[in-house]
């Protein structure tokens, strides 16, 4: 595994949700808690409209950036602007933010002289860690008097975690892979990974790029379409028979120590001292099977029995 930039993990979202069932169901998800309500048919792209832009169209000394996914749904006839942002990392102001995306979201639709549609967003949180940041303008507040707190305005921040969702609330074949390829990834759990199941390929090469994962396209069994455990056997086989060879595995050359020890305090939390220094002066060669068990490690006393 290894840690990759986070705009490749920001496209593969986009990617992922400009598939209209897959961003109804997120919608779907983050708003009716799975009821489906917002259906793909009526979903309309909003990427080129000037109301999606967040700054002074006209000052060209203006910073400007689009919001990273947005879309208008049909709800019963009548129509809402959806905002998703994603997140692959904390950000201590997302709740600004968000606050302003929306603000100017309103804002732009008023200087376009269109009609107002009212305006929902959420962030899509893809990181490593929990997010534990407020989830309300309040929280983030100082303090707010007593006397003033009913007369201060508060704005939401809902956040979709995707190590945490509840993939059976899902009904996209796609996103609902993703999700719990993502999720086994993330746990380190190489059974599930190994479930007989057929899936996407590009949906499996989603979930590592949200996982920081480093799988290539050339380690899975040609066609759009993979049996997880074939796919997997065949990944780990490759592994085995590249440290054979060369005395390294992919996601893993000399040098790369660091990466697999922060690998290892994403599974474990830390790291003792003691540990990392006997990480530090095993070989190679342990180092190559220590990273080919990495799924199954789970506890300090399991990377031992590895590397003594």
């Amino acid at each position: 595994m290894c840690i990759k930039e986070r705009n490749t993990s920001d496209s593969t979202c986009k990617k992922l949700l400009r598939d209209e069932g897959c961003f109804a169901d997120l919608c779907n998800y983050a708003f009716f808690q799975g009821r489906q309500v917002i259906k793909p048919e009526e979903l309309v792209s909003r990427e080129n409209d000037l109301s999606t832009l967040i700054g002074n169209v006209d000052d060209p000394t203006e910073i400007k950036r689009y919001r990273d996914v947005v879309r208008k749904a049909g709800i019963h006839g009548d129509y809402v602007i959806i905002g998703v942002e994603h997140q692959s990392t904390f950000d201590k102001n997302m709740i600004f933010r968000l606050l302003n995306y929306d603000a100017m979201t309103y804002i732009n639709q008023v200087e376009s002289k269109k009609e107002v549609y009212p305006v929902g967003s959420f962030v899509f949180y893809t990181g490593d860690e929990e997010w534990k940041l407020p989830e309300t303008l309040k929280e983030t507040l100082k303090s707010i008097p007593s006397e003033m707190e009913p007369n201060i305005n508060d704005w939401r921040l809902p956040v979709i975690d995707l190590k945490t969702m509840d993939a059976r609330k899902l009904t996209n074949r796609r996103l609902k892979d993703v999700v719990e390829i993502s999720q086994s990834m993330f746990a380190g759990s190489y059974e599930g990974l190994r479930e007989n199941r057929k899936i996407e390929t590009e949906s499996f090469m989603m979930a590592a790029t949200f996982t920081r994962t480093n799988i290539r396209r050339e380690d899975l069994p040609e066609g759009d379409e993979i049996n997880m455990c074939k796919a997997m056997d065949q990944l780990f086989q490759r592994f085995e028979n590249q440290g054979m060879e060369k005395g390294e595995t992919i996601g893993f050359e000399k040098g790369k120590l660091n990466t697999l020890k922060e690998l290892l305090k994403v599974k474990l939390g830390t790291l003792s001292s003691p540990l990392e220094k006997q990480l530090t002066n095993t070989s190679l060669e342990k180092l190559n099977v220590l990273t080919l068990n990495i799924f199954n490690i789970n506890s300090e006393e399991d990377v031992l029995k590895i590397i003594n």
